[in-house]
């Protein structure tokens, strides 16, 4: 590709799907600092990862999913130890049948239901699996995250 010798290039993505559109898009100049790049590429990597659940959201109750992760991360602090006991308790038959019950309309969605509740808990006490903005953010002052879509107040 013309301009990688000189360190130029871009992270670009775009989606479509019934009425989801996403499109982000990163031009790399030589002056871009690597933090930029991994802040375009969290941002890529949420998005996706919010919108697969999403789909699935007309198969599994989310918002059961939500509700069951925040109670059992309830007062627990970002550490190990907590998160450890909170894991043990996903192993409950309380659990596996909050799970059952949230794909109760398909039961082979089991799994990924699972991995859902895992994610939210996991993510309930402060962590996540991968580099996000908001870690980036905190660390990079000059990255801003995007604000919220909604109602702009008047100038």
């Amino acid at each position: 590709m013309e301009g990688e010798e000189s360190g130029i290039g871009s992270v670009e993505f775009s989606a479509k799907w019934k009425d989801w559109i996403a499109v982000k898009k990163l031009t790399i100049r030589e002056d871009t600092k690597p933090e930029e790049v991994a802040f375009s590429l969290a941002s890529i990597r949420q998005s996706i990862d919010r919108k697969a659940f999403e789909i699935f959201g007309e198969h599994i109750d989310i918002v059961g999913l939500d509700s069951y992760a925040s109670k059992i991360a309830s007062n627990k602090k970002k550490n190990f130890k907590d998160m450890a006991d909170v894991i043990l308790q996903l192993s409950s038959t309380e659990s596996k049948k909050v799970v059952e019950n949230s794909c109760s309309k398909n039961p082979d969605l089991k799994d990924i239901a699972s991995t859902y509740l895992f994610r939210k808990v996991v993510q309930a006490l402060g962590f996540d699996f991968d580099v996000n903005q908001e870690m980036l953010a905190k660390v990079y002052k000059e990255l801003k995250l995007p604000k919220p879509r909604g109602r702009q107040p008047k100038k």
